[in-house]
C-alpha cells in the first residue's frame, strides 16, 4: 500500500525535519493495517488555536494534545461504510489530524519520556481514531486501542523511557 501523510506545521518546531519525519513515519505504521492506499492531513498547531478548533468541533473550550477528525465511520479498523478514492490522489482521504506541539513537550516531560516518543505516541492515537479505534467506547475497546499503540511505538522503537 501507498499511503500519503501530509504535515504542515504553524508553529516553530526543535528539529523540525526529524519531527515531521517521526509523524510521516509514525501514521504510516499505523496504516499497515488497512487493505487501501490511504491519503491524512496532519496539521501542527499551538494551544491557542487547538483551543479554538477544540471549542468550535467539539464544545469544550480546553486546550487539548491532539484532534482527529475522520472522513469515514470505521470501528476498530474496520470501515462501516464505502470507501471513496479521491479521484486526483487515488487515495482515500482518512481526515484530519491536528496536534498541539508545545502540549506534547510538556506531557514529554510530565510522563517523563522523549519528545519524539510523545509526538510518535499522539501521531499513533490520532491515527488510530481515524480508523475507528475509541478508547471512550468501552474498557474491551480502551485495551484493545492501548495494545494497538504500545505495538506500534514498539515497532518504531519508541517504548516508554
Amino acid at each position: 500500500m501507498e499511503h500519503t501523510i501530509r504535515v504542515t506545521a504553524e508553529v516553530e518546531l526543535e528539529n523540525e525535519q526529524e519531527v515531521l519525519e517521526l509523524i510521516e513515519k509514525s501514521a504510516k505504521k499505523v496504516l499497515e493495517q488497512v487493505d487501501f492506499d490511504a491519503f491524512i492531513d496532519v496539521t501542527i498547531v499551538d494551544d491557542e488555536n487547538i483551543r479554538q478548533l477544540n471549542a468550535e468541533y467539539r464544545n469544550k473550550d480546553a486546550v487539548t494534545d491532539v484532534l482527529s477528525f475522520p472522513m469515514y465511520e470505521f470501528e476498530n479498523g474496520k470501515p462501516l461504510e464505502e470507501l471513496e478514492k479521491d479521484p486526483q490522489t487515488n487515495k482515500v482521504m482518512l481526515g484530519d489530524m491536528i496536534l498541539n506541539y508545545g502540549r506534547a513537550l510538556e506531557q514529554a516531560k510530565e510522563y517523563g519520556h522523549s519528545p519524539a516518543r510523545e509526538c510518535a505516541f499522539l501521531t499513533v492515537h490520532s491515527v488510530l481514531h481515524l480508523l475507528g479505534y475509541d478508547h471512550e467506547r468501552d474498557e474491551a475497546d480502551r485495551i484493545l486501542m492501548r495494545q494497538n499503540e504500545e505495538k506500534v511505538l514498539r515497532s518504531l522503537g519508541l517504548v516508554r523511557d
